[in-house]
């Protein structure tokens, strides 16, 4: 069976797309952007925006019966390259000692102009 995943306390999706969708205990999120759900504000910096977007990856895990350990593989979208150190040391602090996999890429433009957006394939 496969469910779609809504969070309440996640921003609202920016086009015709779900925030995750569940199969076989599988969950897959959309690409999160630093939109922070209070205010529909997104910071001006890639750190303060990577830590909006794992804020965001958390909630619709957990809307979903999941949470951040439960990550399996992480995709890290970054406008701007030089902004990897400083996403790295936030992204660091929403693990414990055991890091999903990852990829991080480089993009061209981001939906919103958004400095970074985070998507990610966990376990229920």
């Amino acid at each position: 069976m496969i469910n779609t995943i809504t969070s309440k306390e996640a921003p609202d999706a920016v086009g015709p797309y779900s925030h995750a969708m569940e199969a076989n205990g599988m969950i897959f999120t959309s690409g999160q952007l630093p939109i922070d759900p209070a205010t529909g504000e997104m910071p001006a910096t890639a750190a303060d925006q990577a830590e909006i977007s794992l804020m965001n990856v958390k909630r619709v895990l957990e809307a979903g019966g999941s949470a951040m350990g439960k990550i399996l593989k992480t995709t890290v979208f970054l406008k701007n390259m030089d902004d990897f150190d400083a996403v790295n040391k936030v992204y660091a602090t929403f693990f414990d000692t055991t890091f999903p996999a990852r990829s991080c890429v480089e993009v061209a433009r981001l939906p919103k102009n958004a400095l970074v957006e985070i998507e990610v394939i966990a376990i229920k």
